[in-house]
């Protein structure tokens, strides 16, 4: 984990330029990839499109992983504008007023269960695991948040899919 607040250059809001300073840790580097990764759940809705492509027959169940990947983003945000928790105060890392739940972990979470048997669970758990990691190295959120966002989109991951036995 980061050591102190020091280590965050530039104003609060100013974006992640020190996750480019090419002086990075390699910790705060992986941390601030994972992280962007998780972006908006960019990295599990490109997913989603390239396993819809390569799986023609499965498309169905990709798209329905995405959305529930997607839903649970959503949802997380709309929860962040009612609770409206800060950041910590020693979060840099993100543009973002509110703290809680971490869409994130929303989405990575959510990406879990939605993905299973369409992927491998461990490198789907691996990625997500590591998303919701790098919001607690980089200080974006409290530990709190990412749990709450863990719990949020594994409840939304999982509405909807069939029960039984995955094909994986």
């Amino acid at each position: 984990m980061l050591s102190n607040s020091s280590e965050f250059p530039g104003p609060e809001g100013s974006g992640r330029p020190w996750c480019r300073d090419p002086r990075s840790r390699p910790v705060r580097a992986a941390a601030c990839a994972l992280s962007f990764l998780g972006e908006h759940a960019g990295v599990w809705i490109a997913v989603g499109a390239v396993g819809a492509v390569l799986q023609p027959g499965r498309r169905h169940e990709w798209a329905a992983a995405v959305a529930r990947v997607g839903a649970a983003h959503l949802g997380s945000s709309a929860v962040k504008q009612v609770v409206r928790r800060p950041r910590p105060a020693a979060s840099r890392a993100v543009r973002g007023t509110w703290s809680f739940p971490s869409s994130h972990s929303a989405s990575s979470a959510a990406a879990a269960v939605a993905f299973r048997g369409l992927l491998p669970a461990p490198a789907v758990a691996a990625v997500a695991g590591g998303v919701m990691w790098s919001r607690l190295a980089l200080r974006a959120h409290h530990p709190s948040d990412v749990v709450a966002g863990a719990l949020l989109g594994t409840l939304v991951g999982g509405a909807g899919r069939p029960r039984g036995r995955d094909r994986r």
